[in-house]
């Protein structure tokens, strides 16, 4: 417990040869992973003065434990990532010293209990989407054998779903907001009993607060109502 409180009290003040940096974590509420141990931190910082505006601290990484990333709420999916997939890719690619039980973790100010809750990202996989998505034929909520109509929707599988960069979706013809979705998919399970498997798309532009939302809300869907496919695209 002691190591976790010395963590809480760096996040939003971390000192750096001498010069104080201010990191805005994400927030969440009712997280479902709420300590963590046996971790080492990495720090994706919000700065302005950069053409990027990101500057990637991971000095104290260590290969054989969880790794705790602290992204900026501020920066974009577009700005971030690339820090992301590379610190992923450092672990995935590791020969000496790997633990495979070592996951990785997004740190999240859960405000409900005034603490830090945490998401699990260690088998997601960033990609780039490089086709236009209007391009792309847009499934409904329905997964594949069956054909009943929902709100003038088809069936198809895996179901994509694009997030704009205003947390709102499409799905088929449809734009929905996240909570009208979640609902949908309530409605859609409870009327068929079919577990449908999603495959999200998210718009680049979007800020890592809302890309969090987003995923703090889906993974507690995730298993009961739906499955999330671990590639997620970025167009």
């Amino acid at each position: 417990m002691l190591n976790r409180f010395l963590f809480i009290t760096v996040l939003f003040l971390f000192f750096s040869c001498g010069n104080e940096k201010v990191l805005q974590l994400p927030e969440i509420q009712n997280a479902d992973i709420t300590e963590v141990l046996d971790v080492s931190p990495a720090y994706i910082f919000y700065d302005e003065t950069k053409q990027d505006s990101v500057e990637l601290n991971r000095k104290n990484l260590i290969i054989s434990t969880n790794w705790l990333v602290n992204v900026d709420n501020r920066l974009t999916l577009e700005q971030a990532l690339p820090s992301i997939i590379k610190l992923q890719e450092k672990k995935r690619n590791a020969t000496m010293h790997k633990n495979e039980k070592a996951r990785n973790y997004y740190t999240c100010n859960d405000t409900s209990i005034k603490n830090l809750g945490f998401i699990d990202f260690t088998d997601v996989i960033y990609k780039n989407l490089e086709i236009k998505k209007d391009t792309i034929e847009k499934p409904t909520f329905l997964p594949k054998g069956y054909n009943r109509r929902i709100d003038g929707l088809f069936a198809n599988s895996p179901l994509s779903v694009f997030f704009n960069k205003d947390l709102n979706l499409e799905i088929g013809s449809k734009i929905l907001s996240l909570n009208e979705f979640i609902e949908k998919v309530k409605l859609n399970f409870k009327e068929t009993n079919a577990i449908g498997h999603y495959k999200l798309n998210f718009n680049k532009k979007m800020n890592f607060q809302d890309y969090i939302t987003i995923k703090s809300k889906l993974l507690k869907m995730n298993g009961k109502y739906f499955s999330l496919n671990n590639n997620e695209f970025i167009y």
